[in-house]
This record gives structure tokens, sequence and C-alpha cells, in this order.
């Protein structure tokens, strides 16, 4: 438990980070991230601050696809905002084509890995992959459509706002599902080590599912 609990927020928080990367980049970012660009030039509020404002919003639409959030969802809106409000008032500015890619790169390989991380420590999935989830439930829609037909809502929204659409959004799109892939069984939490498959717990019954 205290394993997870670490890797929750060390991975909510990497999220941030290289989300902050990849703003600072420069390059174009994810849709969630444009959108809460666009806002941000609008209202004068902090990017992380509206990343963490439209997280519980997006909480909120969970209700009539009959989500229910775990600790891991509303850390997520508390943590990944915040964290990448911090790294943006950190991160130095950054000029060059070569830095910036670099910083891209970096951002999105982060990314990644923070999601390997809190998506493996088992506490409930981000309120934008359960709304996704919550969409294929209740419609019976594909995840692929669920998740193509909000991004793409998101990002004309954002880009309308004044949010930032460029290379980096189209490597981000390409690369942030096979990094995941690789990172995820990495650091899943629940996966099965060849020991624990020749020497079972003798507290688990025959048959049961294991509480881990």
């Amino acid at each position: 438990m205290s394993r997870r609990v670490i890797q929750l927020f060390v991975g909510l928080v990497l999220y941030g980070v290289g989300c902050a990367m990849t703003v600072e980049a420069g390059l174009g970012v994810d849709p969630w991230t444009v959108l809460a660009e666009g806002l941000s030039i609008h209202t004068g509020i902090g990017i992380g601050w509206i990343a963490n404002i439209l997280g519980f919003f997006v909480l909120l639409l969970w209700i009539p696809l009959r989500q229910k959030p775990g600790v891991g969802t509303i850390a997520n809106i508390l943590l990944v905002g915040t964290s990448m409000q911090v790294a943006l008032w950190v991160f130095p500015p950054i000029s060059g084509v070569v830095a910036q890619f670099a910083v891209l790169l970096g951002g999105i390989v982060t990314v990644a890995i923070a999601s390997g991380l809190y998506i493996g420590a088992h506490f409930g999935p981000g309120p934008r992959d359960g709304l996704m989830t919550g969409m294929h439930k209740r419609l019976g829609w594909p995840i692929w459509t669920c998740r193509a037909l909000v991004e793409l809502t998101v990002l004309g929204i954002g880009w309308l706002l004044g949010g930032t659409v460029g290379i980096g959004t189209v490597l981000f799109a390409f690369l942030i599902g096979p990094l995941v892939h690789i990172a995820l069984p990495l650091l899943d939490t629940r996966r099965t080590t060849p020991s624990a498959e020749r020497a079972p717990d003798p507290a688990t019954p025959v048959g049961s599912p294991s509480n881990n």
C-alpha cells in the first residue's frame, strides 16, 4: 500500500511537470492543455489552475454517466494542475529549435512515465480517462471513438481560444500511446511475479481474486 500511495503521488506530480515542459517548449501541446492554455489567455488564470478547474468540471460529467471516482481521481484533480503551475513558475524560458524539441520530447516521455506510475498504482482513473470509459459503458461506443470525439472537441475549442496547436500536438498524439504501453507493465503494482506464480499466498483461498 505504501508503494502504491507513493507511486500515485509521484506519478501525478510528474504528469504536471511533463505537461509544463510541453508548454514551455512552445511547439504545441496535448488537447486538454490546449484548452487550458486558451482559457488561461482569456481569464488571466494560470494554466495549471485552469487544468485543476477543468478536472473538477469533467468530474461533474461523471454523474450522468454513473461513474464513481476513486482516491486517485480526486488526487489527479488537485495535484496535476498544481505541479504544472509550479513547474511553469520555475522553468526558465527556452530558446532555439533544438532546445524546444528536446524539452518537448522530454515532456512527452515524462508524461508517459507518469501515466504508468499513477495508472499502475490502481487508485482510480483520472477525470478525463473516466469520462471516456463512462461514455463507453453508457453509450456503447468504442473507447477510441469516445476519446477522439472528446479530444477533437476540446482541441478545437482550445485552438479557437488561442491555445498552442502545432507539431508538438501531433507528436504527443502519436507517441503517448506507445510510450504508455511500454511504461505501464513495468510500473503496474499488480503485475504478477514468477515467485508469486510458484508460491501463491496461503492466506488467499484458491479461486479468490487477489486484493493487492
